[in-house]
């Protein structure tokens, strides 16, 4: 795992990819829609109700099977990627991009879930509003995250987490503990954190920086569970942080 501002070199010629795309965009005539299906093979637009995954590339696997694009995903898997590997993929009313090598197990029961383990790696996720009673439970080595209805990008590796609340409200917890904690509502990645395994100055919790994901990237999750994210992104080009720290 790579820490502070490093991409994945896989995942870093993905985004100079996606720059150069947007870029194409913003100085001619091309709609956000071709440049979104240059980037990803589609247009996005909400999937059937008999499909999970978007796109995927490399090696993918579900259950330890290699998936295709009709492998159904739910509550009980455990879904996988390897070096150069990627899957967008929706489990119900939330959806998810799965980096290359991670490794996520997703709990539930069919297609409602109501916990995430991040066993490894990074995976930016949003997910539909859900009721105090339903509140989903996303783990990672170091933190425990309690989501309503939000959008957050983690990474995780033995002894650090990453954590952008995109928009949206969580709880956020030191797994070790659980009164280490902090409330955070944001509406356009303003309270990224890092959770580590020691504490500083009486909390594991700290500011980090914004890093190694797209408002295009939320646009797509979004559109693939039919909905759209809480901000317009067609005038603005993604060049880097969108906030100093």
């Amino acid at each position: 795992m790579y820490r502070d501002d490093e991409l994945h070199p896989e995942d870093e010629k993905r985004r100079e990819y996606l720059v150069r795309l947007l870029t194409l965009s913003a100085m001619t005539a091309t709609p956000l829609s071709q440049v979104q299906a240059a980037w990803w093979g589609s247009t996005p637009e909400k999937l059937p109700e008999d499909k999970s995954i978007f796109s995927l590339e490399g090696d993918v696997r579900v259950n330890g099977q290699r998936a295709d694009l009709g492998t159904r995903i739910q509550g009980g898997d455990r879904v996988s990627t390897q070096r150069d590997s990627e899957v967008v993929f929706a489990v119900g009313s939330d959806s998810f991009i799965l980096r290359s090598n991670s490794e996520m197990e997703i709990e539930g029961g069919g297609f409602f879930i109501d916990t995430l383990r991040m066993l490894t790696g990074s995976v930016l996720s949003v997910f539909g509003r859900r009721s105090a009673q339903q509140q989903l439970m996303m783990n990672s080595s170091t933190a425990t995250i309690g989501i309503r209805g939000t959008g957050v990008y983690m990474e995780s590796e033995p002894g650090l987490t990453y954590l952008c609340t995109c928009y949206g409200q969580v709880g956020l917890y030191a797994s070790d503990d659980l009164d280490d904690s902090q409330l955070i509502t944001a509406t356009h990645h303003d309270a990224p954190k890092y959770i580590s395994d020691r504490k500083i100055r009486g909390t594991s919790i700290r500011p980090a920086p914004f890093k190694n994901h797209t408002d295009a990237e939320l646009k797509i999750l979004e559109a693939i569970v039919g909905r759209a994210v809480p901000f317009g992104i067609e005038s603005e080009l993604y060049k880097g942080e969108r906030r100093e720290y």
